[in-house]
């Protein structure tokens, strides 16, 4: 476990992780650049209604990367089995082209 010192919303926060100190600095610019974003669309906010819009715009954005995630998936099965029924296809056709062909 390493202590990060960090910068979010013009503080400093000690942050104690075993996750590397880069990610750890990248996770909190995020953070800060979301907190700052939420102090110019509500400037008269405290520091907790700050933090819950933050918290809330961060939320929204892994819920829409995990819809976008399970949209992707989808997407690729349903290729997968065109592929799986092309596939099929193909080696029906080949084998009646064989079994035609055969003495």
């Amino acid at each position: 476990m390493t202590v990060v010192t960090v910068e979010i919303g013009g503080q400093r926060y000690p942050i104690r992780s075993g996750l590397d100190e880069r990610y750890v600095a990248e996770l909190a610019a995020y953070v800060d650049q979301k907190m700052r974003a939420a102090v110019n669309e509500a400037p008269e906010s405290d520091m907790l209604g700050l933090a819950i819009l933050v918290a809330l715009n961060i939320a929204d954005d892994v819920f829409r990367a995990r819809q976008q995630q399970s949209t992707s998936r989808g997407e690729l099965n349903d290729r997968a089995i065109q592929l799986e029924q092309l596939v099929d296809a193909v080696l029906s056709q080949v084998s009646i082209q064989h079994e035609v062909s055969a003495p």
